[in-house]
């Protein structure tokens, strides 16, 4: 594989910066049917499922600087495509209360996803979870409606947004 095949992220993390942008415009450079390689600085793990309704399998290995390589490769299947989030479909509200509020705003990635999933992991089944960060969470979303989450988000008018999270009732 060669450095044409490769996106560095690193950089983009280390400085608080999104790289998802610069990962969507990545690969629609890369040929169908090419594997191609991710650098960064945790394991990326929302953007392995992101990649799998892609059409995409993954090889993620821990470098020994403790980074993290991951090669996407084709599947033989046809191309999926990522799921697209309908406004119609977002839950109108919560139906209660925030239990508990967390502000992730400032901190760099995946910290703010760590925190969230920890949080929720101790919060009551129907208890609702207040978030604010700094932009909206696109690997968080995938992977809260994975776990059956419900969210919704209002953007903040001193910057950044405001999620509200809680368990999708049956």
């Amino acid at each position: 594989m060669n450095d044409a095949d490769t996106l560095d992220v690193r950089e983009v993390l280390r400085s608080g910066g999104e790289p998802l942008p610069s990962i969507l415009r990545f690969i629609e450079t890369v040929p169908a049917g090419k594997t191609w390689r991710l650098i960064a600085t945790f394991e990326p793990i929302p953007l392995l499922r992101l990649m799998e309704t892609r059409g995409y399998s993954h090889q993620a290995t821990r470098l020994p600087d403790g980074d993290w390589e991951v090669v996407f490769s084709p599947r033989d299947v046809q191309e999926a495509k990522a799921p697209t989030a309908s406004t119609d479909a977002l839950p109108q509200s919560p139906p209660h209360r925030p239990a508990k509020s967390l502000d992730n705003r400032g901190l760099p990635p995946p910290e703010p996803m760590v925190r969230v999933l920890e949080a929720l992991n101790n919060l009551a089944a129907e208890a609702v979870l207040e978030v604010l960060n700094d932009r909206v969470p696109v690997f968080l979303l995938p992977e809260l409606a994975a776990r059956g989450y419900a969210v919704t988000s209002e953007d903040l008018t001193e910057g950044g947004v405001r999620l509200l999270i809680w368990r999708k009732t049956p």
